[in-house]
């Protein structure tokens, strides 16, 4: 996916540039046209005229090319701006509804959008407790706006805050992403990006020293430990889902379990996956107590529950894989993973225990 900016850039600039791209034998899976509108305070209708003005320009150079736009900042609710003359002010729905009244033939492209839900973490449990339901109220309104529903929807960039913020760098960032990236594909998101990633030190931001990349560095960038959400990357990408390895079927998925405040204090995320086996990736929020989980499925078929059978794979990785030790420039993990990992024999209707913050994948066959 090849970024494109309206607000920096010219048609012709982007254009030559997916040109160089594409001859240099680079594979494009989308371009994606910037940027963000709602940070620049840019009306609906002038970023609908830019984004006709890109479309034309790029499929000059490919007609093939799958273009998308807008992407946002981080909104959790509609984007609001003045009313126009029929008093709408909805950015989305306005936007929508200029292309639909002056589009051009522009080849066979196809709008996303960027959601993030991001906010600025002043109640670190408050904001984990509601990120499922965050992700799937805005893939709602954006829907109710008017995007189509045959319009692919995408988080291009995705992260805890925009601001440097010290819960980047301890557990509940790995807690954070692992419901993030669920949530929103358990909503009808169709793809998700984790950014950024690059190593970076630690800088000083809001309560603390944290970074926002996937590894800790020193000045000379040499990867000195890894971040919490990159154990949390491999647990949704390597445990929870196999990147490559075929199509995984996404099935809805739910916990019990509450606190006296009635948060929700697991979620679940259940996938089949190409090979047959069933995955579930489960985060207990609690940070003091350890929960006992029964797990069952469900067979429309049969009114019978099923279990998981046999050998499954248990990884874990939470407050008891790594802990910060806050000491400035020199702060660091101690422990600093890997996921714990071991196999159980499961037996029909016996719980599984979720350490207390953590993600937990169990993987394996049910009967």
């Amino acid at each position: 996916m090849i970024p494109n900016f309206t607000a920096l850039r010219t048609p012709e600039d982007s254009a030559a540039e997916i040109a160089y791209i594409e001859k240099r034998g680079y594979p494009v899976s989308y371009v994606e046209i910037g940027e963000e509108p709602d940070g620049k305070n840019t009306s609906p209708e002038d970023y609908g005229a830019l984004y006709l003005q890109w479309a034309t320009a790029l499929h000059r150079v490919d007609p093939k090319l799958r273009l998308g736009g807008p992407i946002f900042e981080g909104v959790n609710e509609d984007i609001k701006v003045w009313p126009d003359a029929q008093g709408r002010t909805s950015w989305m729905g306005r936007f929508i509804d200029y292309l639909k009244r002056t589009r051009k033939n522009t080849g066979p492209g196809v709008c996303f959008v960027r959601a993030l839900s991001l906010s600025a973490v002043r109640d670190q449990l408050t904001d984990l407790y509601r990120e499922p339901e965050l992700v799937k109220h805005i893939l709602q309104v954006w829907r109710e706006d008017g995007v189509p529903a045959n319009v692919p929807l995408m988080i291009t960039e995705s992260n805890i805050s925009w601001a440097l913020t010290q819960p980047m760098a301890d557990t509940f960032a790995a807690l954070w992403l692992a419901d993030n990236a669920g949530s929103f594909l358990a909503s009808g998101g169709a793809a998700f990006y984790h950014s950024p990633i690059q190593p970076e030190p630690l800088r000083s931001g809001c309560h603390g020293f944290s970074t926002y990349g996937n590894f800790v560095a020193n000045e000379k960038l040499e990867i000195q430990q890894h971040t919490s959400q990159y154990f949390a990357s491999q647990m949704i990408n390597l445990e929870w889902v196999k990147h490559g390895a075929g199509a995984h079927e996404m099935f809805p998925a739910e916990a019990d379990v509450r606190d006296d405040a009635g948060h929700v204090l697991v979620t679940a995320y259940a996938v089949k996956r190409a090979g047959g086996e069933w995955s579930l990736m489960l985060i207990n929020k609690g940070s003091v107590n350890a929960h006992a989980m029964k797990i069952e499925f469900a067979d429309t078929s049969d009114k019978q529950p099923l279990y998981f059978t046999g050998p499954v794979t248990m990884v874990t990785f939470g407050q008891n894989s790594m802990s910060g030790i806050p000491m400035g420039r020199k702060s660091h993990a101690d422990p600093d993973g890997p996921a714990a990992r071991k196999t159980i024999n499961a037996k029909s209707g016996e719980a599984v225990t979720l350490p207390r913050a953590s993600v937990t994948v169990l993987r394996g066959k049910i009967d």
